[in-house]
């Protein structure tokens, strides 16, 4: 169990690194299985063969690690001795807790959602339909390893993060970094016109790198802009707005790829490009008023 106090020092951005890692895994592993599994099977089949698999795995893990709490493992939350130092510093802004009915007028809790909100929206359109995209130019198996290949990226994007933010670091700017690249990404794929293979390949890469930190990296933002008693509100009000706005997001896309037939699965990705710019213009904008508001408070 990882606490949010800890996300601040190297040891408990490495922690949070590893186990946001541990889950993209599964889909590295799941996306070409799921092809093969399909192709061998047949989709009914292998959706009770990998399901069966599921609830067995999730069930021994759950009995091997789950069911006990760190006390009972002798350690604190953050997997520490009982006995370690301390290593968390310091909250960046000497703000006080901010009253339950101002959190939502607070300009920095607007522009962090609305940025990782737009962001997910973004990734996720993309990402269902991503498989359907790849498949004319790859063929079913190697799209299923080409997006298997997009979750690999965000592991070695999220990996990165990790070691080249320092402690102290404007995280927004990290995040308008992260929208970067996946526009690049979303760019290659638009230019690629659906069969320019090493053009859809980079664009795979270069937006699969921000798979990992689109959702990594608010809640660390949320960390070092909010004092400790507001960051266990704001971190589960952005993660549900976030959620809340992007299940919507394969429905979007699907339709904007039917209802635009004439420009065909461009208009997809030129959506791709504009909302993740919108979330990459959220995250400047909160960066802003953060500065202002710590000014504010420091004189």
């Amino acid at each position: 169990m990882l606490s949010l106090r800890r996300g601040l020092c190297a040891s408990g951005r490495r922690r949070w690194r590893q186990a946001y890692n541990g889950s993209s895994i599964g889909g590295v592993v799941f996306s070409p299985l799921w092809v093969a599994a399909i192709g061998l099977l047949g989709f009914p089949s292998a959706a009770i063969a990998i399901g069966v698999v599921v609830v067995a795995t999730i069930w021994i893990l759950a009995d091997l690690y789950y069911s006990k709490t760190p006390e009972s493992m002798g350690l604190h939350p953050d997997g520490d001795a009982p006995h370690a130092a301390a290593t968390t510093l310091p909250m960046s802004p000497p703000a006080k807790p901010l009253p339950s009915t101002r959190v939502w007028r607070d300009w920095r809790l607007l522009t962090l959602a609305a940025g990782m909100a737009l962001g997910l929206f973004a990734q996720i359109g993309l990402l269902a339909h991503l498989f359907s995209l790849l498949v004319p130019a790859l063929g079913a198996q190697l799209a299923g390893f080409a997006a298997g290949g997009a979750t690999a990226s965000a592991i070695l994007g999220r990996t990165l993060v990790g070691w080249l933010m320092p402690a102290r670091a404007d995280r927004r700017l990290f995040g308008c970094a992260n929208y970067a690249v996946q526009i690049l990404g979303s760019l290659a794929f638009l230019f690629a016109a659906g069969d320019n293979i090493p053009l859809l390949l980079l664009g795979v890469v270069l937006f699969g790198a921000g798979i990992g930190n689109a959702t990594s990296l608010p809640p660390m933002i949320a960390q070092a802009e909010f004092s400790q008693e507001d960051v266990s509100r704001v971190v589960p009000l952005i993660v549900a707005v976030g959620q809340g706005t992007y299940g919507f997001a394969p429905a979007v896309f699907g339709l904007i790829r039917e209802l635009a037939p004439r420009l065909g699965l461009g208009v997809g990705r030129c959506r791709t490009v504009v909302v993740s710019g919108r979330s990459f213009d959220s995250n400047i904008g909160g960066r802003g008023v953060f500065h202002w508001q710590t000014a504010q408070s420091v004189t």
